[in-house]
């Protein structure tokens, strides 16, 4: 991941809540590009997007049924817990400084035949407790390279954030048009 400019791939997600002992489930594309870009497409019905030029996070959630006009959310990237687990996908992150690392066993993971590496970061952050990248080796351009097929993302609560990556495609093009977002027309913007 250190070598590529781009990476791109369809995701799906679990995020389990604790509180509520519920779990929602969605589905959509990812693209992240160095430095500090990175954008997240939800597939219908959630429709969500999440994009990041490097320095704020824009959130367009579309409106629900009844509704008329979706909301735009705006906030710093530091404040959200997806981009900082995924900071080394976009190069504002490097692993072996920010993070604590254990390989995990993966058959009690859960993953057999791959490798479980648990990250905890060095200076505590609110956003999550740790995240743990579950990885296989795959021939890549001739060389054999460890690629990242799941992370989940652990805060304190308990909460846990699980996301599955399958079609990935490295080094790819991208327009810095992707990374900007333009909300539609009547879009209520809040402030966090």
């Amino acid at each position: 991941y250190t070598t590529s400019r781009s990476w791109r791939a369809d995701f799906r997600q679990a995020q389990f809540t604790r509180m509520y002992d519920r779990t929602t489930r969605a589905r959509g594309t990812v693209v992240f590009s160095k430095p500090g870009k990175m954008r997240w497409d939800y597939a219908r019905p959630h429709g969500q997007i999440f994009v990041s030029n490097g320095e704020q996070l824009v959130v367009y959630q579309p409106p629900d049924e009844g509704e008329q006009h979706g909301q735009l959310i705006e906030r710093p990237i530091q404040d959200d817990q997806i981009p900082l687990a995924f900071s080394f996908l976009t190069g504002t992150g490097r692993l072996d400084r920010d993070f604590n690392l254990r390989l995990l066993d993966p058959a009690r993971q859960g993953f057999p035949g791959g490798y479980v590496l648990e990250l905890r970061p060095r200076v505590p952050t609110p956003q999550y407790e740790r995240v743990l990248f579950y990885v296989r080796i795959m021939e890549r351009g001739g060389r054999q390279a460890g690629v990242i097929q799941r992370v989940l993302i652990i805060d304190s609560a308990g909460n846990r954030n699980r996301f599955d990556f399958r079609e990935m495609r490295f080094n790819r093009n991208v327009p810095e048009a992707r990374f900007q977002f333009t909300p539609p027309a009547g879009t209520r913007r809040v402030t966090p």
